[in-house]
């Protein structure tokens, strides 16, 4: 089991910056790769931004260049770091990590950027 708990959320003017955390614990040592997630209202789940195990990193291209994924091992947290917000940026955020085929998550977190 893992249990995960973001923090960080809130709402902010669009162009303005804000740093998501996501705190894990249990099983971390076998956790394969952390990635934040976000759902707009009426909209599916999608893959933000990913880091694996190796530390190799992977974003979805409305975010690339604006968010930046981190983690720091001995915290066991993740960050992401939101830069240049939209609108669009606007969706509740989820902690996921993944280990082999089986994903866990965060209770997520709302992000909420105006225009």
């Amino acid at each position: 089991q893992v249990q995960l708990v973001e923090s960080g959320g809130g709402l902010v003017q669009a162009g303005g910056s804000l740093r998501l955390s996501c705190a894990a614990s249990g099983r971390i040592f076998s956790i394969n790769r952390m990635g934040w997630y976000r759902q707009a209202p009426g909209k599916q789940r999608e893959l933000v931004a990913a880091i694996t195990s190796g530390g190799s990193t992977n974003y979805v291209d409305s975010v690339k260049g604006r968010f930046t994924i981190s983690r720091d091992n001995a915290k066991n947290t993740l960050y992401l770091s939101m830069n240049s917000l939209k609108s669009e940026d606007t969706a509740v955020y989820f902690c996921n990590a993944r280990i082999y085929e089986y994903d866990y998550w965060g209770q997520g977190t709302q992000v909420t950027v105006s225009s």
